[in-house]
């Protein structure tokens, strides 16, 4: 019984799938006269500006200007600062001997007494 039940909903679920077929509705356009022509439509936005051309090539080098006037004599240098102290010089050279001197007087004596 359980394999004619089984059987059973098997063709009735195909014979239910035939019976909803559905054809999908036909639209025949039928070109009809032509209509007057609508206003013309609005001005478009203006479009976008032109991205930057490339650098321009290098110009040739410019003619060597004039030498300059000369420049004016600099002033007058500071004096320069006092040098070191020099070396002490050499000694200088024996003079002669003189001669004897004459021999003296003999004098008086003289005695000194202390005072009291």
């Amino acid at each position: 019984m359980k394999h004619t039940l089984i059987l059973l909903a098997l063709a009735s679920t195909l014979a239910l799938s035939a019976c909803q077929r559905e054809t999908p509705p036909v639209v025949q356009v039928v070109p009809g006269p032509a209509g007057t022509p609508g206003p013309a439509g609005a001005t478009g936005a203006t479009g976008a500006g032109a991205l930057p051309g490339a650098t321009g090539a290098t110009g040739a080098t410019g003619q060597m200007g004039d030498s300059g006037a000369p420049g004016y004599d600099g002033a007058k240098g500071a004096t320069g600062a006092q040098g070191n102290t020099g070396a002490q010089g050499n000694d200088g050279a024996k003079g002669e001997v003189g001669d004897e001197g004459a021999k003296g007087k003999t004098g008086d004596t003289v005695i000194v007494v202390p005072k009291r």
